[in-house]
């Protein structure tokens, strides 16, 4: 053990041994501040990091400021906010890392921002390796939109809820069984895809491009077959990747909503009223499909688990897209198993009733309280673990301490 971690050892840490020592306790965040030591987020909770003392102002800027380029400091003091990625080196003799990470080097989303006049900064940790859809206790079925031809895919949930892990999957996935071009937007880069049975082009705001809806204007003539967006930040960017799913285009993309009718409502909130017509019938002929997950802490303490809501874009769905009911969405949905289909509230009552989580765990995240206390211990099979054949007509585990959701 390190003398950062030693028991009852406490001394100024840098921002390398810090990163090591976050990495080795399997902990999905490091938050960096003035006046506390390092904090590392592990299962959802944050602790300080063992044996390290708080931080001053100038102990934050020194150590972030150690990390970045000097273009990327310019662009910091100017703008007081900075994203980027850092990858860092790992010592193959450190027993507290292991699996596909000993000796190799680890990756980071970095988040730098100001407040109260001094430096912060979040760190992200990205595993090297891609999980695939069944590792992550992704239900089956949403394996089935990497098969699409075309169309429009949204991955959605609350900030760290793991889009970006299961998107990675799904890229992963086609990237082994199809032969493609898969463009990807990002801000920034965190898994790096290799090239298998198709060409992945990872793109990233900032360094390779200006903008997310600028890169998406340009990727349509870069002979695409799947396109990858980061995030749907803008009316722009929202209007462009419609274009690209009705052109032909398989489109992947995330927002920071909690439900599939939530989804379908935000997109079209963004555009002005006259324009909401014509939205609603454009999306309703190029969604596929939607992912909704949150992650919920495991009853045995042990990390935490993906709870999903699954819609699958049926006619009858489409025609209430069009109609202006999606509010009707949430019906169809509970009935929609043979669809590939689910509600949260399902989900997480299959969760409970298999022990996996608490009912008082599954009630924070529920949309419908009641609705979950009915659906428990009457959620057996409501929903498939395998793929499904799905028409689309025209739990989330934590298997290793080093899953980042």
């Amino acid at each position: 053990m390190s003398e950062a971690t030693a028991p009852g050892t406490q001394r100024a840490i840098t921002i390398d041994e810090a990163l090591r020592a976050m990495v080795g306790s399997g902990a999905s965040d490091l938050h960096i501040t003035v006046g506390v030591p390092p904090m590392i987020r592990r299962h959802g909770s944050l602790v300080p990091l063992p044996g390290a003392l708080p931080w001053g102002p100038d102990d934050v800027r020194r150590e972030v400021f150690s990390l970045m380029s000097e273009e990327q400091r310019e662009e910091f003091e100017r703008d007081s906010e900075l994203d980027f990625a850092h990858a860092l080196d790992l010592d193959p003799r450190d027993l507290t890392l292991g699996g596909d990470e000993r000796g190799g080097f680890v990756r980071f989303r970095v988040n730098v921002y100001r407040q109260r006049g001094s430096v912060g900064a979040v760190f992200r940790h990205v595993p090297v390796s891609i999980r695939t859809l069944r590792e992550l206790g992704v239900p089956g079925q949403v394996g089935k939109f990497a098969e699409l031809p075309r169309g429009l895919v949204l991955v959605t949930g609350p900030t760290g809820s793991g889009k970006t892990t299961t998107l990675a999957a799904l890229i992963d996935k086609i990237n082994r069984e199809r032969q493609a071009h898969i463009m990807t937007i990002e801000d920034p880069i965190e898994f790096l895809h290799t090239h298998r049975t198709s060409i992945v082009n990872q793109r990233e705001v900032g360094n390779d491009t200006e903008s997310f809806h600028r890169a998406l204007r340009q990727v349509l003539r870069q002979d695409p077959d799947v396109i990858l967006v980061g995030e749907m930040r803008d009316l722009e960017t929202i209007s462009v990747a419609l274009t690209a799913a009705e052109t032909g285009h398989l489109v992947f993309a995330t927002l920071h909503t909690q439900s599939a009718p939530q989804t379908i409502d935000r997109i079209i909130d963004v555009f002005p009223p006259h324009q909401q017509t014509q939205v609603r019938t454009q999306l309703a002929s190029t969604l596929r499909g939607v992912v909704c997950q949150s992650l919920v802490p495991r009853a045995d303490g042990e990390g935490r688990v993906v709870a999903t809501e699954v819609l699958v874009t049926t006619p009858a769905v489409s025609n209430l897209i069009r109609e202006a009911q999606t509010y009707q969405i949430p019906a169809i949905m509970q009935a929609g198993a043979i669809h590939g289909m689910h509600t949260l509230d399902q989900d997480l009552a299959r969760l409970v009733d298999s022990g996996v989580v608490t009912h008082r765990a599954a009630e924070e995240f529920s949309s419908d309280r009641e609705a979950l206390r009915q659906l428990t211990r009457r959620s057996e099979g409501a929903i498939s673990e395998e793929p499904v054949d799905i028409d689309f007509n025209d739990a989330f585990s934590t298997p290793t301490r080093r899953s980042r959701r």
